[in-house]
């Protein structure tokens, strides 16, 4: 199945659908952090998000003809995105938003497409190490993800065992959910296979939730011009925003005259 230096994908290749899923998640996620915190299957929800975009990053790897160009589109709207990102979700100047995590896990990608100077080694282990490094959203582990579904890209079978191992090690230190939209689950960690359930159901763990969509094939295919893939994650934002003024949560506005003062302070 090998054609040149890529290999056939045979999960789901309609990024486009699968961007606007993602945004619908991530949407969720953020308001459920910032305005609904009482409904927490919103956040169980939102962990869906990311393993699409570390799919569809996987997608564009091996369709880019050009790795500096696709490095450049994703730091530009990491950059745009990042002061409504501070204010969005009231996080400081130091804690980047996803396209961080994507494009420190593209220049991994690119170093293994390109095997020059045994960069299929030494390319990975410097993205993950810089990923350490930056604190990325969702850390080296988000940036493993990228790697080992990239790895797998020619089979549905190895996609599926990759997303089961992974979320259930990706789960391991993160909360157990005890309910969902009211069913208890409390009984299936004290019955027989309590443990195989107690492994399962973390919060970060039903990132698993994403593996139907990974995998599944459907007729036509949705189309959306390179620009609004793109203009989606900073306009969920601006979205968010506008959520918590009409609710009356506070707007993190402090954000963007700390990160001005402290770039002030540096020249």
């Amino acid at each position: 199945m090998m054609t040149g230096k890529t290999r056939l994908i045979d999960g789901n290749s309609n990024t486009a659908m699968l961007k606007i899923i993602a945004l619908i998640f991530m949407c969720m996620d953020h308001a459920g952090k910032m305005c609904f915190p009482q409904i927490p299957e919103m956040r169980i929800l939102g962990r869906i998000a990311y393993p699409l975009y570390a799919w569809c990053l996987v997608v564009g790897a091996c369709h880019t003809r050009s790795f500096p160009k696709y490095l450049g589109r994703i730091a530009l709207i990491g950059l745009i995105s990042q002061p409504l990102y501070m204010v969005a979700l009231d996080h400081p100047v130091e804690k980047f938003n996803i396209f961080l995590t994507l494009f420190v896990a593209l220049l991994g990608l690119w170093g293994l497409r390109e095997r020059k100077l045994l960069s299929q080694f030494w390319a990975p282990v410097a993205a993950l190490a810089l990923a350490q490094l930056l604190q990325v959203d969702y850390g080296w582990k988000g940036v493993l993800l990228v790697f080992l579904l990239y790895a797998v890209r020619d089979t549905r079978a190895g996609i599926a065992a990759v997303m089961i191992a992974f979320c259930l090690f990706w789960g391991s230190s993160s909360s157990l959910v005890t309910s969902f939209f009211g069913l208890r689950l409390d009984g299936l960690f004290r019955s027989d296979l309590g443990g195989i359930f107690t492994a399962a159901l973390r919060l970060q763990g039903l990132a698993i939730l994403a593996l139907p969509l990974l995998l599944m094939r459907l007729p036509g295919r949705v189309r959306l011009p390179q620009w609004a893939g793109y203009a989606l994650y900073p306009a969920h934002l601006v979205l968010l925003i506008l959520l918590e003024y009409a609710l009356g949560v506070t707007v993190h506005w402090e954000h963007i005259t700390n990160a001005w003062q402290q770039l002030l302070a540096l020249l």
